[in-house]
């Protein structure tokens, strides 16, 4: 259903029409202008050049800021304004992605951001709960062209009628819910619902867990949530930047183009294979080791890897110093040991304590070999002697060999490699057998929070790194000095008369000393807070939101919690989806080892995506297993009814559903299980299957795993006796519009009942 009057690009049937294009052709006008104004104060600022440090400093926040506001304007170009409130006062706002402030001297605001408190009521209001409104107007755009209006009456005594008037106030949510996907999710700023908008402003602090089952809107919620968190706590967040964690890098494509539509740019995506730097998992696990690796257990595995690294002498190690052999026994490295231990610091951070012990125990052993008096046993030497020794004991590269054996220097790669290299005597026999693999093999997404736990485990000795920072400051402070020489020698002179002729023109080197000017030339860090956050595993996150949260396993929460050491997030998902063997089975089992019982919890409860007809189909195969399974309400039906057929040419028959089902706009997936791609792909042309699949694609072949979050006009899911129950249901939930099944294998019973009940029903 669609209320209103179609309009073409040059056509105005009423004045309503053509006074809301007048209106848009200004935000535009205005829009272009600032566009302009940026771009200039942009170039201009960074065409400065040198300047003292605090200008410089000044320049650089002016250039993000500015930066960011170009980025800002240039994304919502598309879709500015999308509605207006009327009040009974007479006052009317216009509101859109972004607010505008008109260029005079009061500023005044001519578009409110739809996160601003004013523009609440556009999302809130019902005519029993009118919140002060007399009308609310969702205008609908092509580029910068008004088409349609729809106007709801919220104030039922006013009489005045536009033309425009939507009878039900669902026409505008039913035409982006009935329109052609594109492979990219959409913003839903102009259709948030009550109960979205809630959760969307939800208070800032703490854990909020979003649970919803398919197509209730549960990302788009979060995502809407964090455009709505920057907008509040700019300030805040900005510095520290959102990170958002999504489950595959297909689905980080599918929503990436969501925020900037809403005028932020400056967020973090990514995967948890993503969240290491300097390591990319593009390896596959077995679903065994999958769920061995993610256990919380193997925290404490980790860190008794590293204590065994932490070796003794067996029984005894020798160190040759001077014509002199040290020996070096159990109970002395011992000592050592527990005493570097005790200081509580990671392995690598401790390793300076432990190089201590070492040198001062074999100082020690050479000072009463060679230094004792040989009738009374007193020692000859003096302090200054003893330093001595312990200095060439340090130049000694037999003492370093015996160092690195007792308390080598670790890297995370290293230390996981060899693990999972041989995991015997860690793991029992089965558990080893499931993760063994050969040190050369890629990572994996499960090994990536062995490899942020095994950096917690070993830290990090900073000392080589100090060292290197102080050499380049010297060479820099080096060079400045040579500059400054430089200017001293080439001093002129000027003699403005004979009695100046003493007088000197002030030069660099007159106001200015080495270490200074060296400063002065260091480079600037012009990345972005989320930029500089994607390169730094230490970073602490103003804002986290995790989808698809109930995969998640232990170790990969022991991450996350980790760049978020004030536990700000937003977790979305539905344990009923949850198909990896390592996900948590409820939330309380998620969060309690971090916040305990501290966290909030939401659910959204209407399915806007999939019709009633389809989603049927999908509860009773969830019901088949859990009988008191409710899933969410489907807001429409459409009047078909999916369908499956028996084939013994598995691909040629996929190839002719394809055929039959691919919409004249919109998007088909082909869902299959990973072993029939590469044989399905060869009877689709254009398909390909692949880790980062091309959703724009009018067909495009995908595994269950990859579909999670996603949505499609048209879904054919294929040998569903392949898949378990938690990815069957969804695969069948995708479709917006039709789902068909094709077949070799028999189907589940589950729903082979649920399909005869429909064609019963039918009958």
């Amino acid at each position: 259903m669609r209320a209103g009057v179609e309009l073409s690009n040059t056509e105005f049937p009423d004045d309503e029409l053509r006074r809301e294009q007048e209106f848009i052709d200004g935000l535009y006008a205005r829009v272009d202008a600032l566009r302009g104004d940026t771009e200039d104060s942009v170039a201009r600022a960074l065409a400065q050049g040198d300047k003292p440090m605090q200008a410089r400093l000044e320049r650089d926040i002016l250039v993000a800021e500015r930066s960011g506001l170009l980025a800002a304007l240039n994304a919502v170009d598309g879709s500015l304004c999308f509605g207006r409130i009327d009040l009974t006062g007479g006052e009317s706002h216009h509101i859109g992605r972004i607010g505008l402030r008109a260029d005079d001297a009061a500023r005044t605001p001519v578009l409110i951001d739809w996160r601003a408190d004013v523009a609440r009521p556009f999302y809130l209001a019902t005519g029993h709960t009118p919140l002060g409104l007399r009308r609310r107007r969702h205008i609908s755009t092509d580029g910068r062209t008004v088409t349609v209006l729809h106007d709801e009456i919220l104030d039922l005594g006013d009489r005045e009628r536009t033309g425009h008037e939507d009878p039900t106030g669902d026409a505008v949510l039913l035409a982006a819910l009935d329109s052609a996907r594109t492979g990219r999710m959409g913003d839903i700023v102009q259709t948030i619902q009550a109960e979205q908008d809630e959760i969307i402003r939800a208070p800032h602090r703490g854990v909020l867990v979003v649970e919803g089952g398919p197509g209730t809107g549960k990302t788009a919620v979060a995502l809407h949530r964090a455009a709505y968190l920057l907008y509040e706590h700019r300030d805040l967040l900005a510095k520290r930047a959102v990170l958002i964690v999504g489950p595959n890098p297909a689905f980080l494509g599918y929503i990436g183009e969501v925020l900037p539509s809403l005028g932020e740019t400056g967020v973090l995506l990514a995967t948890v294979g993503e969240l290491f730097p300097g390591v990319r998992a593009t390896a596959a696990d077995t679903p065994a080791a999958a769920a061995v690796k993610g256990r919380a257990a193997m925290a404490e595995v980790l860190a008794t890897v590293v204590r065994d690294r932490q070796t003794l002498p067996d029984p005894v190690l020798t160190v040759e110093h001077d014509r002199e052999v040290l020996m070096l026994d159990d109970g002395l490295v011992r000592v050592a040991r527990e005493r570097t231990r005790a200081t509580g610091l990671p392995h690598n951070a401790a390793r300076e304590h432990f190089e201590g012990h070492i040198l001062n125990t074999l100082t020690d052993l050479y000072a009463e070999r060679v230094g004792t008096d040989p009738y009374d046993g007193t020692s000859l030497l003096d302090a200054a002697d003893i330093t001595q020794i312990r200095d060439e004991l340090a130049d000694n590269p037999h003492v370093w060999d015996a160092i690195d054996r007792l308390w080598p220097p670790l890297t995370p790669q290293l230390l996981v490699a060899g693990f999972l290299a041989d995991p015997d005597g860690y793991l029992c026999a089965e558990d080893a057998a499931a993760v063994r693999r050969p040190v050369t093999r890629a990572w994996t997404t499960a090994d990536v929070p062995l490899l942020d736990e095994a950096a917690e485990l070993l830290g990090e000795d900073d000392r080589p790194a100090r060292a290197r920072a102080e050499r380049e400051r010297e060479t820099q402070v080096a060079y400045a000095q040579g500059v400054l020489d430089v200017s001293y020698a080439s001093r002129t002179y000027e003699f403005d008369d004979k009695d100046d002729e003493d007088s000197e023109v002030l030069s660099a080197h007159d106001v200015i000393d080495a270490e200074r000017f060296a400063e002065r030339q260091q480079e600037d860090d012009h990345r972005s807070a989320a930029e500089r956050a994607a390169a730094d595993r230490t970073w602490a996150f103003g804002h986290i939101i995790v989808d698809e949260a109930q995969e998640l396993a232990p170790m990969a929460w022991r991450l996350l919690m980790r760049r978020s050491p004030t536990r700000s997030m937003t977790l979305v998902g539905d344990p009923v989806q949850t198909a990896d063997a390592a996900g948590a089975g409820s939330w309380a089992d998620i969060l309690h080892p971090h916040v305990e019982d501290r966290w909030a919890h939401a659910r959204l409860g209407v399915n806007y995506r999939t019709p009633a007809e389809i989603m049927e189909l999908a509860a009773a195969v969830v019901r088949a297993e859990h009988p008191d399974f409710e899933p969410p309400g489907s807001v429409r039906s459409t009047g078909v009814t999916p369908w499956a057929r028996a084939a013994d040419d598995l691909p040629r028959a996929v190839a002719e559903a394809v055929a039959e089902l691919t919409p004249a706009e919109g998007r088909l997936a082909v869902i299959a299980p990973r072993a029939l791609h590469r044989a399905l792909a060869a009877r689709l042309d254009g398909v390909t299957a692949g880790a980062e699949p091309d959703l724009t694609r009018t067909v495009v072949l995908l595994d269950p795993r990859q579909s999670k979050g996603l949505e499609f006009d048209s879904v054919l899911v294929v040998e569903p006796a392949e898949y378990g129950t938690s990815d069957l249901y969804v695969a069948l939930t995708r479709a917006t519009q039709r789902l068909g099944v094709v077949h070799r294998r028999e189907l589940p019973k589950a729903l082979s009942d649920a399909l005869a009940e429909q064609d019963a029903g039918r009958a």
